[in-house]
């Protein structure tokens, strides 16, 4: 049986929380954790810019996809982390966002837009949880009434026509309300991609990423970096960056330059072992690995078996080679450390970028120059790396979203099943059905793991080239009507091919765990074991760009396999759930168990609600007996609003 996470069990519980400096340190790091990658476009075969973020949360902790649609001058950005409050003073532009689960945040529907692409073209990925070092969090405490990781995506997204408009308005939140968190976050148009990363209560600073370099950050806050504070061109901060720390004594140079990370990021010493293992796996990856025994050892502590440094090291590095793929660039986010001795998660049991508790994974390309409503793909992976599909989008022309991406009122009762052998998800939920894939093989790495991984390469190898074609026609067409037409039908056809395969996947991968027959390791039928490829290739490009009904993409049957549910009618304008209306000044539900879904109208169209499994969304219950259960366990818990101290995505 899954253990429940506690910080994630405690906010279901619709009460506010707050964690003991003691207690959280004592919980299982490789929880709370997340890892942010960058690759500049004179190291890729296609000559684009990637970059993208693994968020570590649960095993089973669901995830939406979505489109925000744009707001009359006075909408307010609110927050359920704290007491954040923004008004637009503007029309704002529609986006696409990653969310959470209502359930999850009192009912709200607004929690946590982590990737994105607005009409604009301007991108996010949010956020990458760091720490600051006591020294920094004594002169200039993190605040309550400061943005944070649960409405960065949604402001930036929805307030910018530039990456930089991007980061000067979150440097100017940030001047006058302040940071909730230590946090880095990419912002990036088709001509920039910017690094912002907030450094303490009221400081920060935003880099322009060059193009010759490749990031990997797992949620540390000193990986080091030269940077030219007097370059307005290429580094934008707050005012007192330097000055502050120089004031309270406090500031750390490094050959007699002001070093900003080391100034204000956590000790070598207060940097968790996971997050130094992922560190090492990832250079290892990128070819550019630290040595053991002489650049990194491996350690044992209470916290299990990882990696620890011995010495800082750099936020930006050079790999071993250029030409980087699009699909090694997805598959980097999957990376258990196979080819790393002693840090190998498979065999070695230590945390891994591609973990079990990957909640959902994005990569952005972006092709420099492009009109910006073309220029960015959004490839979105909305469950765990390591056993899963990256599915192409034009995320800025969207205004339709697939119903293959269950809405945000689909039950999240499912999350919680234990038996997910016989007891399948909800209908037409790609997000479920990606997230029972990974657990069965999670739970089976040796007779499933092998097997699936080769299916879903092929898989992703078929979108990817594909995609090349769908991505042609879309440079050939000139009009914004059709730009958005086209849009709209290939993230349509890119979900529903993703589907088909993976849910006739997933039931061949029950009936063979059914048949309890594991004498051979599984083999799909689809999989072409000499080629490893598709016997039957999927129909998205033919789907995307036909001009009349399309040919609904073929399933492989096997003997033991039951029969597919029916694909889905899809109307010319599909069903709009409502999006909340937001108050000047944020509410929290007074009834977390009832949470009720404020509407809006809106001609933007959105995902159709998922109503073909007849299951209710659920609210959580509030139960004093796991309150009490965590207080045995030395969990403090506070039942003021808000939660105050709560941050999903720190080691």
């Amino acid at each position: 049986m899954r253990k429940a996470h506690p910080v994630n069990a405690l906010k279901k519980l619709g009460i506010g929380l707050a964690f003991g400096a003691a207690t959280i340190m004592s919980m299982p790091t490789s929880a709370l954790a997340c890892t942010q990658m960058y690759m500049g476009k004179n190291l890729t075969a296609d000559g684009n810019t990637y970059y993208g973020r693994a968020e570590d949360f649960a095993p089973r902790y669901l995830k939406h996809f979505g489109i925000e649609p744009s707001h009359a001058p006075g909408y307010t950005y609110g927050s359920d982390e704290s007491d954040f409050s923004y008004r637009s003073t503007k029309t704002t532009y529609r986006y696409s966002y990653v969310r959470d689960h209502p359930s999850q945040w009192h009912g709200r529907y607004d929690a946590y837009s982590e990737a994105g692409i607005n009409e604009k073209g301007v991108s996010c990925s949010a956020t990458l949880t760091t720490n600051m070092n006591d020294k920094a969090a004594k002169a200039d405490p993190l605040t309550d009434t400061g943005i944070g990781e649960y409405s960065y995506g949604s402001v930036i997204l929805g307030e910018s026509a530039k990456a930089r408009e991007g980061v000067e308005l979150l440097g100017k939140i940030i001047d006058e309300q302040g940071a909730n968190g230590n946090d880095q976050i990419i912002i990036a148009d088709s001509n920039e991609t910017w690094l912002f990363a907030a450094l303490s209560g009221h400081q920060w600073i935003a880099m322009k990423l060059a193009d010759d370099v490749a990031s990997l950050n797992p949620n540390i806050g000193s990986l080091n970096y030269d940077v030219d504070l007097n370059d307005a061109e290429n580094c934008l901060h707050s005012e007192g960056i330097q000055t502050m720390p120089e004031e309270n004594d406090f500031a750390e140079y490094t050959d007699g330059k002001f070093d900003v990370a080391k100034t204000y990021g956590e000790s070598l010493a207060d940097s968790g072992i996971h997050q130094w293992t992922r560190y090492v796996q990832g250079r290892d990856y990128f070819m550019n690995p630290l040595i053991k025994d002489k650049d990194y050892t491996i350690v044992k502590d209470k916290n299990g078996t990882g990696a620890s440094v011995s010495e800082i090291q750099p936020l930006f590095f050079k790999p071993g080679k250029s030409g980087w793929s699009t699909f090694e660039l997805i598959r980097a986010f999957g990376n258990r450390g196979e080819n790393v001795p002693g840090l190998n998660a498979t065999t070695d049991g230590v945390y891994a970028i591609g973990s079990e508790n990957n909640s959902e994974t994005n990569l952005f390309q972006i092709r420099r120059g492009l009109d910006p409503e073309i220029a960015t793909i959004q490839w979105e992976m909305l469950s765990r790396a390591a056993y899963s599909v990256a599915i192409p989008l034009y995320s800025a022309l969207l205004t339709e979203v697939t119903p293959y991406f269950s809405n945000q009122d689909v039950s999240y009762d499912h999350c919680e099943e234990t038996d997910i052998v016989n007891n399948e998800e909800p209908e037409n939920s790609i997000n479920y059905v990606l997230m029972d894939i990974s657990s069965l093989c999670f739970e089976n790495p040796d007779t499933l793991g092998t097997g699936v991984r080769a299916y879903l390469d092929a898989l992703q190898n078929e979108l990817i080239e594909q995609n090349k074609e769908v991505d042609a026609a879309m440079l050939a067409e000139t009009t914004h009507e059709g730009r958005t037409a086209l849009a709209n039908k290939a993230g349509n056809a890119a979900a529903e091919n993703t589907y088909v395969k993976c849910k006739a996947l997933l039931q061949e991968m029950r009936a063979y765990l059914k048949a309890s027959d594991f004498s051979k390791p599984f083999t799909p039928s689809d999989l072409n074991t000499e080629t490893r490829g598709l016997k039957q290739s999927i129909t998205y490009a033919k789907d995307a760009l036909a001009t009349e009904a399309p040919e609904k993409p073929e399933q492989p049957g096997t003997p033991e396999q039951p029969e597919q549910p029916s694909t889905p009618e899809q109307p010319s304008t599909p069903e709009q759930p409502s999006t909340p209306e937001q108050p000047s000044t944020p509410e929290q539900p007074s009834t977390p168990e009832e949470p009720t879904k404020p509407s809006t109208s809106t001609t933007v169209t959105t995902n159709k609600k998922n109503t073909k499994g007849n299951l209710p969304t659920t609210g959580d219950r509030f139960d004093g007996r796991v309150v009490a259960a965590f207080a045995a366990a030395g969990v403090v818990v506070i039942s003021a609003g808000g939660y105050a101290l709560y941050r999903r995505n720190k080691e």
